[in-house]
């Protein structure tokens, strides 16, 4: 990356593997100091800790839909039905757990792929990074959400059941839906029994999310803004990432759903026990695939864009560039 190359805080540290017995030349790792890889993974952590929780009532609305379409057909008609039966204090359901789940989540998917993205491009060489740099963006932030789900798994369990449960027969703070979850793991499966749908649903997401967002924004600077990158004020670069986050937001949001939508299923009481593969056959693949999406295209593309922002505005604050370039 030319622009964040040219940070007065970048200083590339080559890590070399041990000669083999051959006459191939030995592989150059090329890092970040450690300070980038922290910054990154702080602006993370708050981008998407904070996005997450503010969009708690939409995604109340959108797990109602997800395990009961008779009764919540439509966005609008399920944000009257939750604050009729539960006032307002019914679309914050999962606040806590979402704020808590979603900041070590961003922790590890920002820092770790910067981290990844980084690596493998060493690992590839400078002429193959540049020119296969879409698989790089694949694989890094692949290999980032892997270990990024496993932080979030326990908090998106307890996130789902104090969503999705009939009013009354869940705890709806925090602790005491967890301890229930513990009591009742049998059933509940916790803290990891959502991980396989999580990976299912996360991966994709990020890997879309990823690549989108860069190849939007190589294109913006590319085609539109065609100066050297750094000769725009760091308003106009900010610009460019929300954009090109919000455009990248909304084909994550198709991509990844039917993951989300099965999350959300394993919740239901009348799903308890039952394998993962039943759940989604008697559900239907359509359903899967539209059940809440509509209400996941708003959530997921104003949620990414302002990931986006945050995470290169904390970034720029401590020192360093922008994401992206050519």
């Amino acid at each position: 990356n030319k622009a964040l190359n040219s940070s007065p805080h970048y200083s590339p540290c080559p890590i070399s593997r041990p000669m083999a017995t051959t006459t191939r030349p030995t592989a150059i790792y090329t890092v970040r100091p450690t300070s980038f890889y922290l910054t990154a993974a702080a602006g993370g952590a708050l981008a998407c800790g904070v996005t997450h929780a503010a969009i708690t009532p939409l995604d109340v609305a959108k797990c109602r839909m997800q395990v009961d379409l008779r009764r919540y057909p439509s966005l609008p008609t399920t944000i009257r039905a939750v604050v009729a039966e539960e006032g307002v204090r019914g679309l914050l359901k999962g606040f806590t757990p979402a704020l808590l789940g979603y900041h070590a989540q961003g922790m590890f998917k920002y820092g770790l792929y910067e981290y990844f993205k980084d690596i493998y491009s060493g690992m590839a060489g400078e002429e193959n990074a540049r020119k296969y740099r879409g698989l790089i963006w694949l694989a890094g932030s692949a290999s980032a959400e892997f270990f990024a789900d496993i932080a979030l798994c326990p908090f998106e369990m307890v996130k789902v059941k104090v969503q999705t449960a009939p009013r009354g027969t869940w705890p709806v703070a925090t602790l005491p839906a967890t301890r229930k979850m513990i009591q009742m793991r049998g059933e509940t499966r916790f803290p990891l029994g959502s991980l396989v749908p999580l990976w299912s649903r996360q991966i994709p997401y990020t890997m879309a999310k990823f690549f989108c967002f860069e190849k939007t924004i190589s294109l913006f600077y590319t085609y539109v803004f065609t100066e050297d990158k750094e000769s725009y004020s760091k308003g106009t670069q900010l610009g460019v990432t929300f954009a090109s986050g919000y455009i990248a937001g909304i084909f994550c949001a198709v991509v990844s759903h039917p993951g989300d939508t099965l999350v959300s299923l394993l919740g239901k009481k009348e799903n308890k026990g039952k394998p993962i593969a039943q759940i989604a056959r008697e559900f239907g693949l359509r359903n899967l695939a539209t059940a809440g999406l509509a209400a996941r295209i708003l959530m997921v593309g104003s949620l990414t864009g302002f990931q986006w922002l945050i995470f290169d505005s904390y970034k720029a604050a401590a020192g360093f560039a922008t994401t992206g370039g050519k």
